[in-house]
């Protein structure tokens, strides 16, 4: 059988779409979804989404990361689906859909390929030692690094990953560093099990993380720099709950094929 696929990536987080709304293909399939994401063998890429129909919604979300098992939300994922939704003629500039977090809506610019994704909001973070722990769609770990550009965030985020409070379900770390008018983020990846060049709800994490540890209340923008592009973060915060929230940034068509299963 063969697989007719489309690649998008959002600053650097690539993933494989596939538009499944007639049901064709069995998704549950660990091993076949890990060999197409890998990078020497398959297509390549950090997950793999699959378009599907759902009723009183644009479309579905179905998401799987590289590792193959089926994941929690990705933001980067999801904007990148509805750029692919705009381009089968699914939607226009306007998108409401549903993912395993709940529903989401989303606007993208006819210009220049920028996606605002709304987020789920949330109501709990919690501070561990100099860490935060909180749950942006995805379990995320926040902790701030100095010279982050030559810091080994594979090791050091494997190591937070496996440890004995997190080894069972895993949970995404993001390393942070302030520059000033920026943050500057890395972020090793459950599911990928390495580091990646964004994390959407990684990235959000880490703009609720610093709010909350600045004490900044009220309307908050946040510009994050990642290793594959810059993202921007906005949300209301009264410094309990982060509601409002919006992820945006680009989603990008890189190139379509066939591939056999």
């Amino acid at each position: 059988m063969k697989l007719y696929f489309f690649k998008y990536e959002g600053a650097g987080n690539d993933f494989i779409l596939v538009d499944n709304r007639d049901q064709s293909i069995d998704h549950q399939q660990s091993k076949l979804i890990n060999r197409l994401c890998d990078r020497r063998f398959g297509i390549g890429a950090d997950g793999m989404i699959f378009l599907q129909n759902k009723e009183g919604f644009d479309f579905e979300m179905v998401y799987y990361n590289a590792d193959g098992r089926p994941s929690s939300m990705c933001g980067n994922g999801g904007r990148c689906i509805v750029a692919f939704a705009q381009k089968m003629g699914i939607i226009n500039c306007q998108a409401t859909f549903w993912a395993m977090d709940g529903s989401h809506d989303a606007t993208i610019s006819e210009k220049d390929e920028m996606v605002s994704l709304q987020m789920i909001d949330v109501h709990q973070i919690t501070a561990e030692g100099d860490a935060y722990v909180l749950n942006t769609g995805s379990p995320h770990y926040v902790v701030y690094a100095h010279d982050l550009e030559h810091q080994d965030v594979y090791a050091a985020g494997k190591a937070i990953r496996y440890s004995p409070a997190y080894a069972s379900e895993g949970i995404n770390v993001n390393f942070v560093e302030d520059i000033g008018a920026h943050y500057f983020v890395r972020t090793y990846e459950r599911g990928v099990e390495d580091e990646t060049y964004a994390c959407g709800t990684g990235v959000t994490a880490v703009a609720m993380a610093m709010a909350k540890q600045k004490q900044q209340i009220g309307l908050i923008n946040t510009r994050i720099c990642a290793l594959g592009g810059t993202l921007d973060v906005c949300f209301q915060y009264d410094g309990h709950s982060f509601t409002n929230v919006f992820l945006k940034g680009p989603a990008t068509f890189v190139f379509e094929g066939v591939i056999d299963m």
